[in-house]
């Protein structure tokens, strides 16, 4: 295929010479206080956003390679980098939630989660390399509305890609096709066999942020913290790549499902932003004569329930078991997650809990909206809507 849809011109490119800006643009300098917390877990992303002039994917992504050295590793020209991925943020459309700040984020989880102790020495070069930038693609030019969304509608994504999984697919069907693109190869300087094998990983961890594969993805993790095996250091070993990868599929759906471990000013923000973007989805439903999807009827969701159970059915099983593969590493982690979920918690409003025993709601028979965002009541093609 020679065109692909979303694939666009970008008019201005990242020079050829003169001085690299320290995190790849010019920056305000107040983001120096920022960019030294990228080793942390839940840095404000929406600051460096800001203090960057809008380039938070570029000056993070750029920032982590080059403090991993993995430009002088593999011969990168930081200049083609830039280009590739002010490219891949002009890509990224203006969606409240899955826009360049969440992708981002994502790449600056998996960078954190890929320098847990115990992981230590596991990883190789590349493997690292395709990790930080397949968080960075891994949403390049979503629409904003879900899988189901895009096959209930019948779009020409889901035609294009048979129903499964439309949405990652395309976004790795742009973020390759960008690499095409005048001065954006950053790859040049890699064997035909390192490019192989980068794409490769790519391809099996952005395909992995599927929400379907969420049960497997955690019956897996499940699997191998039963299996797990350490060396002298506490290090795991995982020798073999089938190993490696299924971890690294595990990561990115970590990272792009932590918005629940973030400082809970963080989480609160990204919250009111998938609310959002669900919600333009269920008014685009409703105007088409779809049944609306789960979590996205403006009218009929109590927010503060809806994370709960999130929370509950989703987000700390696999974060439990991911900080079991890696203990006693992830602690903070899950510490976290628990105070954000006694916060919402707290809030759910009264008549909303005392409705909840009655099986009644706002005068009403609980509706399916509310079952379908309880935690008792999620069911795996409520999980795919996501």
């Amino acid at each position: 295929m020679s065109r692909i849809s979303g694939v666009r011109r970008l008019k201005t490119s990242h020079g050829a010479s003169g001085n690299v800006p320290e995190y790849g643009v010019e920056c305000a300098k107040e983001i120096a206080v920022y960019m030294q917390q990228l080793n942390d877990w839940g840095p404000n992303v929406f600051k460096i956003h800001e203090l960057s002039k809008g380039h938070a994917l570029t000056s993070i992504a750029y920032s982590l390679l080059h403090q991993r050295g993995l430009l002088k590793t593999f011969e990168i020209p930081p200049h083609q980098l830039i280009t590739y991925l002010l490219h891949l943020e002009h890509h990224y459309r203006e969606n409240p939630y899955h826009n360049q700040i969440h992708a981002a984020d994502v790449a600056q989880s998996m960078h954190v989660l890929i320098s847990s102790p115990a992981l230590k020495d596991v990883f190789t070069d590349i493997e690292v390399l395709a990790a930080i930038m397949a968080g960075a693609m891994h949403d390049v030019d979503h629409p904003g509305f879900t899988n189901q969304y895009l096959i209930n509608s019948n779009s020409e994504l889901a035609i294009m890609y048979n129903d499964e999984s439309v949405l990652e697919q395309h976004h790795l069907a742009v973020a390759f096709k960008l690499l095409q693109e005048s001065n954006c190869d950053f790859l040049s300087g890699l064997s035909k066999k390192q490019r192989q094998t980068f794409r490769k990983i790519v391809i099996d961890m952005v395909l992995a942020t599927d929400m379907s594969k969420h049960m497997s993805l955690l019956a897996d993790l499940k699997t191998m913290v039963e299996a797990k095996k350490v060396s002298g250091s506490h290090a795991l070993e995982l020798d073999k790549y089938n190993d490696r990868i299924q971890v690294l599929q595990s990561m990115i759906h970590l990272a792009d499902l932590s918005n629940p471990t973030k400082p809970i000013e963080l989480y609160r923000c990204w919250n009111e932003r998938i609310c959002e973007e669900y919600w333009r989805q269920g008014d685009r439903e409703k105007d088409l004569g779809l049944e609306i999807s789960p979590m996205c009827d403006r009218t009929n969701v109590t927010l503060e329930k809806s994370q709960v159970g999130f929370i509950d059915y989703i987000v700390h099983p696999i974060f439990e078991t991911w900080a079991d593969l890696v203990y006693p590493h992830a602690q903070n982690i899950l510490d976290q997650l628990e105070e954000n979920r006694n916060w919402y918690q707290a809030r759910i409003p009264e008549e909303t809990e005392s409705a909840r025993d009655e099986g009644v709601v706002d005068g009403g028979a609980t509706s399916k909206q509310e079952k379908n965002i309880s935690a008792d009541h999620l069911s795996e093609e409520d999980i795919e809507n996501v």
